[in-house]
């Protein structure tokens, strides 16, 4: 997506992300105690920028005021880490991909619950060829993508929606920083990434886009997770954060000089320029209007999605060497719907607060 450091990661760090939660398991009862302090962590993306802009703003500490709670915003470089600092217990919240919510802290036995859907990639990430002006050109070809990482996700999608199998390429595991550099090379003919780097490869002679995830909304999501025992101990951090983002959604969304200013200030934060932001937000569906994220929580479609990711998740291996089955690692969403295993869920879509903010209620 839209940060050198965003989604690749090994299978190790699944390893080590397993063993921190074994590790810090002993301390979940401290953890699901009634608080007033709370740490969030998140990266730089472009859906998620309106977080630490909201901190800058004084919006957070308004909500956090108002339910007698402090919230810190805290940033770390590497998204990836971000992640594992949350399963590991080092971070109450996080920001994250839906893919990654699944195989980082729910595979590693971490109870989470996404409480806020804040968006999802409508053209940040793309299949890019040389030469072919379809997915069908792809077919023999060694892509060169972050392996294991929602690029390949959405490598399985594209060669899926066009009759063709992963087996039909040969994929080379590249860095996201490494990949722009990569395709500019004659002998590289096609790969996968997403922005700021896509923007970069459609500039090289003879590249299209083939595939983006804009030929399948809503897959690749962008989520506030949090820890479901400190929610449950203490719902107004639920309530603080679902108000923090619905109002500074609202802002970001003016089309007059207050959005702008806004906008432009999320640019800074995340290091671009105004019309590179404008750019990259052109590229994310966010969900400024609680009622329609409340809407997609609960939609079939999520239900779908999910089981594609779990699907190719498991296959790759991301489960871990334990799992027997797609159904290792369960999932619960709204209306009492689960997938997988129900006497071990640990990825649950609650809309509860998201819903507070539709009906006026926070």
């Amino acid at each position: 997506m839209l940060t050198s450091l965003r989604r690749f990661w090994a299978f190790a760090l699944l390893s080590l992300a397993a063993l921190l939660v074994t590790a810090c398991s002993g301390g979940e009862d401290e953890a699901a105690a009634p608080r007033t302090d709370f740490n969030i962590g998140w990266s730089i993306y472009a859906g998620w920028m309106p977080w630490p802009y909201a901190e800058q703003a004084g919006i957070v500490k308004k909500w956090g005021d108002k339910y007698g709670i402090t919230i810190k915003f805290v940033q770390v470089n590497d998204y990836i880490e971000s992640v594992n600092q949350f399963t590991a217990g080092k971070l109450d919240g996080v920001t994250v991909a839906n893919m990654d919510a699944l195989t980082i802290p729910a595979a590693g036995g971490k109870d989470t619950s996404a409480i806020i859907l804040g968006d999802y990639s409508n053209g940040n990430d793309a299949v890019l060829l040389k030469g072919a002006d379809s997915v069908a050109g792809i077919k023999g070809r060694q892509v060169y993508l972050a392996e294991l990482s929602v690029s390949h996700y959405l490598l399985a999608r594209a060669l899926e929606t066009n009759a063709l199998k992963l087996t039909d390429v040969k994929t080379v595991n590249t860095s996201d920083a490494d990949i722009a550099a990569a395709f500019g090379a004659p002998d590289v003919t096609a790969a996968v990434a997403w922005n700021p780097q896509v923007t970069t490869m459609k500039g090289v002679p003879g590249a299209k886009a083939v595939f983006t995830s804009a030929d399948i909304p809503g897959e690749i999501l962008d989520l506030m997770v949090v820890d479901t025992a400190t929610l449950k101990a203490n719902p107004n951090l639920g309530k603080a954060l679902a108000g923090i983002w619905f109002e500074t959604m609202t802002l970001m969304a003016k089309q007059d000089a207050e959005g702008a200013a806004a906008r432009a200030a999320m640019a800074k934060l995340s290091g671009t320029t105004p019309e590179a932001f404008e750019g990259q937000l052109a590229t994310t569906f966010l969900y400024t209007d609680p009622k329609a994220a409340v809407a997609a929580m609960a939609s079939p479609d999520l239900v779908t999605t999910m089981t594609r990711v779990r699907d190719f998740s498991f296959a790759q291996g991301l489960f871990g060497q334990g799992a027997r089955s797609a159904d290792a690692v369960g999932m619960e969403f709204p209306g009492g719907k689960t997938l997988g295993d129900k006497a071990a869920i640990t990825l649950r879509f609650d809309p509860t607060y998201m819903q507070l903010a539709a009906d006026g209620k926070l």
